[in-house]
């Protein structure tokens, strides 16, 4: 039985995944512009971005994962699980369906025409695009950018017959132990390396045999991360003495976590120099990618901490970015591309041509998201929105991907 004394909404976790959702956009808007291998390339790419990019790297799709997770564990507290099932595999189904076949199609185009693998129209390439037998050097049709949404679909679907049994080991035992964990002296540590020691593990065991491809059938390291982190988001979702150590340990763990940030900051920004001596020692390789783990798990707490003290409310502005945020997110990338290929064409500064191309996705996706989607109901499933109904209280984070 739910405890009702437990929320039932959790603003703050709302506002995380828009943020997120937020810093994944500019995240794509920088692999426009770093040296590092993306569909499209702008003319002004270079390196001179990419140590911020490395200190993002580590904690903002964990941080999804996480969200995801206990989004999961919201929604499945609160009716059949057969029925749940089968809601979620159309919620993200259908929108990564539509996004492979039409939304995704005009970033492949733009790919394999800066490849010289394609010379014709978007209209001409597009029987090719959906054609699997096509020889081209990218798989199509293909999902690029919603893998995402492709992994939250298989671990929800992966994790469901486990649920019951989870929550009610977390309402018990595991509540118990957590509370032994949490509570105690060095609560902050323990949970600090509940969350992080695992993903040692697995980077240190199987990280470099299994880069990340984003490939369903292939991306094992990257499924042994993202699944852990969905898991322990589930696990750990209505856990007060979990949440309650993540209040306590604002100050301490924010504190570790600007540390870290500025370590890594300056080995990131002296890369160049550092990375023989860090790649040619085992050990010190070892030290920092652990380090690196734990700096990951120090930023996504004291977010989770911040957002718990400050953002656990409602808001206008909150009940539309929650139902905004899914469309954006399928649109986002497309409209970069695009945008960015144009845009990199015309000579312009590399400063002018960054703000443009963010102002065209950003303007891009409000523009379609508001006078398009939300208001054509036959569009709204297909971006992940459920059908319109009366002026009402909107998802919460129970109801999101």
């Amino acid at each position: 039985m739910r405890d009702p004394s437990l929320p039932t909404r959790r603003h703050d976790l709302d506002w995380l995944r828009v943020a997120a959702f937020a810093i994944l956009i500019f995240y794509h808007v920088g692999m426009f512009y770093v040296t590092w291998d993306w569909h499209v390339k702008s003319v002004h790419a270079s390196p001179s971005a990419e140590w911020l990019m490395r200190l993002v790297n580590p904690w903002r799709l964990p941080l999804l994962f996480f969200i995801s997770g206990i989004a999961l564990r919201f929604v499945a507290d609160s009716g059949p699980l057969t029925h749940l099932a089968g809601r979620r595999a159309m919620r993200l189904g259908l929108p990564i369906l539509f996004g492979m076949a039409v939304v995704v199609a005009p970033q492949a185009y733009f790919e394999l025409v800066e490849k010289g693998e394609v010379t014709g129209s978007v209209l001409s390439f597009y029987p090719h695009y959906l054609d699997p037998a096509s020889d081209f050097s990218i798989i199509t049709p293909t999902w690029n950018h919603l893998w995402y949404v492709v992994y939250i679909l298989l671990y929800t679907l992966l994790l469901l017959p486990a649920a019951r049994p989870l929550a009610a080991f977390m309402d018990g035992v595991g509540g118990r132990l957590c509370a032994r964990a949490f509570n105690g002296r060095l609560g902050i540590v323990v949970a600090l390396g509940v969350l992080a020691f695992p993903h040692v593990v697995i980077d240190l065991s199987i990280g470099d045999l299994f880069p990340v491809t984003h490939n369903l059938v292939a991306d094992w390291a990257n499924h042994a991360h993202c699944l852990t982190v969905f898991v322990l988001g589930f696990a750990l979702a209505k856990d007060r003495s979990f949440w309650g150590v993540v209040d306590r340990g604002l100050l301490p763990i924010g504190s570790l976590a600007l540390v870290f940030t500025v370590l890594f900051a300056a080995l990131w920004l002296n890369w160049d120099e550092a990375r023989s001596t860090v790649t040619a020692s085992p050990v010190l390789s070892a030290v920092v990618r652990t380090l690196r783990i734990i700096a990951a798990w120090a930023t996504i707490l004291t977010a989770l901490g911040l957002a718990q003290r400050h953002l656990n409310r409602p808001s206008r502005a909150l009940t539309y970015a929650t139902e905004a945020v899914f469309p954006w997110y399928i649109l986002h990338q497309t409209l970069l591309v695009v945008a960015g290929v144009w845009l990199t064409s015309l000579g312009l500064g590399a400063a002018q041509e960054a703000v443009l191309v963010v102002i065209a996705v950003i303007a891009g996706c409000a523009l379609i998201h508001e006078c398009v989607i939300r208001r054509v109901p036959l569009l709204r499933p297909l971006f992940g929105l459920k059908p319109r109904r009366s002026r009402r209280q909107p998802a919460a984070i129970k109801e999101v991907p």
